[in-house]
Formats: structure tokens, C-alpha cells, sequence
């Protein structure tokens, strides 16, 4: 199966605070990432990180990862394959023909063929999770656990 996930920001003691998620300390929200990513994800399966990865080995978790770099992900990407991506990418995917993925929101009207999947925003209000167009795949958005490709599409595409 094919996941998503973005904005993980593992070790990141500031983003918890920032974004007031639900865990005692950095560590603490590390710990249950990483619960919540191998309880869903197979050694099987494939894994899109839309970027803010942070500082843990991405060994340490379940799938083949790929990164698509956010503005928090400042390490060469050759680092970050050495860490264990098995391809980082600087640029938008295109996944399918139709999927964008990003690291921040693109622009994409209902007169376009394509929808994007992003992170960036977290749980801002000012964006919606998800539309006939695009998905939010912020770690806030979605339980802090990797969501299945299969689950957008039935969203996305009804």
C-alpha cells in the first residue's frame, strides 16, 4: 500500500508547542509517532513524507520512504538518503497522472485535471483537509498516523 504523512517534525520540542499537540514533551510525541506509523505501515509498504521530516532515523519506521524536502528539511538530500530515504526529491511529484505532491499548498482549479496533496499548514483554519481537489496530509490532520493513498482517493474522488 502507498501512505502519506507531512510535517512530522520529529524531535521538534518548538512544533508541539507551536501547534499544541497533544504530547508531554518532544520525545513523548516522538514515541507515539513512531507507535502509530509501524502500527499502520508494513516493512511492505510505501511511504510519501511531504516534507518537515525532523531529526529521526527514518530506519526506525515501518516502509520504503520517500521525502519531497520542506522548508524545515535543510540537509542535502544525499544526507538524507543516507539517513535512509530511499529518494528525496526538491521539486513537486507527480504520482499517477493526476496527484500533485508538495511539500506547501499549490494552486490547482476546478478547471485543471490534476488535485495536490500537501502539508505545510498544519492545522490552520485557513485551509480545508481536504476538497474535490486537494488533501491535507499534516500529521495534525490525520491522527498523526501515515493515511493510506486509498483513503484520499475515496475522499478526493468520491
Amino acid at each position: 500500500m502507498i501512505y502519506f504523512i507531512a510535517d512530522t517534525h520529529f524531535g521538534d520540542e518548538r512544533i508541539r508547542r507551536y501547534e499544541n499537540r497533544p504530547f508531554t514533551d518532544a520525545s513523548a510525541m516522538d514515541q507515539e509517532l513512531i507507535r502509530r506509523w509501524n502500527r499502520t505501515v508494513s516493512a511492505a509498504d510505501t511511504v510519501y513524507v511531504l516534507g518537515d521530516w525532523g531529526s529521526l532515523s527514518p530506519a526506525l519506521l515501518n516502509g520504503t520512504k520517500y521525502l519531497l524536502k520542506g522548508n524545515h528539511d535543510t540537509l542535502t538530500n544525499q544526507a538524507y538518503r543516507d539517513m535512509g530515504f530511499a529518494e528525496v526529491y526538491d521539486l513537486p511529484v507527480i504520482l499517477e497522472s493526476f496527484w500533485i505532491l508538495s511539500h506547501e499548498p499549490l494552486y490547482v482549479c476546478e478547471n485543471m485535471p490534476y488535485a495536490n496533496q500537501f502539508g505545510h499548514v498544519h492545522a490552520s483554519p485557513l485551509y480545508r483537509t481536504f476538497s474535490r481537489q486537494h488533501y491535507c496530509v499534516s500529521a495534525e490532520r490525520i491522527d498523526y498516523t501515515p493515511i493510506s493513498f486509498a483513503a484520499i482517493q475515496k475522499r478526493v474522488c468520491g
